[in-house]
């Protein structure tokens, strides 16, 4: 697939997620099979006011190219600002936030709320698209009722004003990750537009991702909830693609995976960091183990690097 100048070598990419698709998370991501990969959504107030940790979401390294990154932001002015700065950072692609219907987003007139006031979400996209050289994306939900109406105009919109490909989430706003995605909706817009468009919503296992490219026509797979505890999700669809067959996730894969995870995070975040986010992350990889509820009790209480690695060596003598 091709988004703008960008050639992608796939058609599986890791969706934008907030406090997830960090750079180490990325990194393992590329290295489980994934064809392209969206950083976690970016404040453009934040890279214009130049916010320090703000900054910090624009690392990045030559491994996981190419990167697309995700700013959100309802000024024109800003975020065609904010734009520039992520193409000088080093992405390849630039992906605005039209679908995140969290309230404080919501509050800032951001997100899918720009999918119920079209004349600004032109004004965005027109301004992104004038200010950067590199290929430009949006990600858009079905909007703010079922009938996809909003996600149709919104589609022309962005395809008139020279963006390069849609990412569709056939959610509304008010259900979140609720409810059931519709798919038909994906491919209405498929069948709209003549830029690539990329499905996303409800792909848990491989045999999901080529159920939606088949239904729906649509160019490419992004996948995001299901791949916060299994990136090896990944290698599944890209064989089922490739090679017709789902290649078994042992449980030892899985743990090696949360080691290579931990690695890089420390080197790129540092231990005391690491330690904070692992609390939180590391107990997803590990539904259905055997001994996963002591995993959990214990990882809340450890304060180093090394304390991490013991516990997931005593999880894999306990699995296997």
């Amino acid at each position: 697939m091709q988004i703008g100048s960008v050639k992608i070598s796939g058609k599986v990419i890791l969706a934008p997620l907030a406090g997830i698709t960090n750079l180490p998370f990325r990194i393992i991501s590329k290295k489980c099979g994934c064809d392209l990969v969206y950083s976690e959504m970016v404040s453009s107030n934040g890279l214009v006011y130049k916010s320090e940790k703000t900054e910090n979401y624009l690392k990045n390294t030559s491994f996981e190219k190419p990167l697309a990154v995700q700013i959100f932001g309802s000024d024109s002015e800003i975020m065609g600002k904010a734009a520039k700065i992520v193409e000088s950072s080093g992405a390849d692609i630039i992906d605005i936030n039209c679908g995140c219907s969290v309230k404080k987003i919501l509050k800032s007139q951001s997100g899918s709320y720009l999918m119920k006031t079209p004349d600004n979400a032109q004004k965005v996209i027109e301004s992104v698209r004038k200010s950067v050289s590199i290929p430009l994306t949006i990600k858009i939900r079905t909007g703010w009722d079922r009938s996809g109406e909003q996600a149709f105009n919104l589609a022309k919109i962005a395809e008139n004003a020279g963006v390069d490909a849609i990412a569709v989430h056939p959610r509304t706003a008010q259900q979140g990750f609720k409810g059931v995605s519709d798919w038909s909706i994906i491919k209405a817009v498929k069948e709209l537009v003549k830029i690539p468009v990329i499905g996303n919503g409800d792909i848990k296992e491989a045999s999901d991702a080529k159920k939606m490219l088949d239904d729906t026509g649509c160019d490419a797979i992004m996948v995001g909830r299901a791949i916060m505890g299994n990136p090896l999700l990944f290698t599944q669809i890209k064989s089922l693609l490739e090679m017709g067959v789902v290649p078994e996730i042992k449980p030892s894969m899985i743990i090696n995976i949360m080691r290579e995870f931990v690695e890089e995070s420390v080197i790129h975040f540092g231990e005391e960091k690491t330690c904070f986010m692992m609390r939180g992350r590391l107990g997803k990889f590990i539904k259905g183990f055997k001994g996963s509820s002591y995993f959990r009790q214990n990882l809340t209480q450890l304060s180093s690097i090394k304390e991490i690695m013991d516990l997931i060596d005593q999880l894999e003598l306990r699995v296997n």
